[in-house]
């Protein structure tokens, strides 16, 4: 590998570190937010519609 590539790598590194920082800093607040009352109530809507004995079908 060239003294070029090297540089370029490691500069590649840096930014790559830096995005990933930031937007670890830009979605921290989000991750500590809680879920919405209306989502919650949708998901235990569809958990109960999974346990639910399903219809069979006709298969005429």
């Amino acid at each position: 590998m060239t003294q070029q590539n090297l540089m370029q790598k490691r500069r590649n590194s840096t930014l790559d570190a830096q995005i990933d920082e930031n937007l670890k800093k830009a979605y921290s607040d989000v991750l500590n937010e809680q879920v919405p009352d209306r989502l919650t109530q949708l998901l235990e809507q569809l958990k109960a519609q999974d346990k639910a004995p399903s219809e069979p079908e006709d298969k005429s």
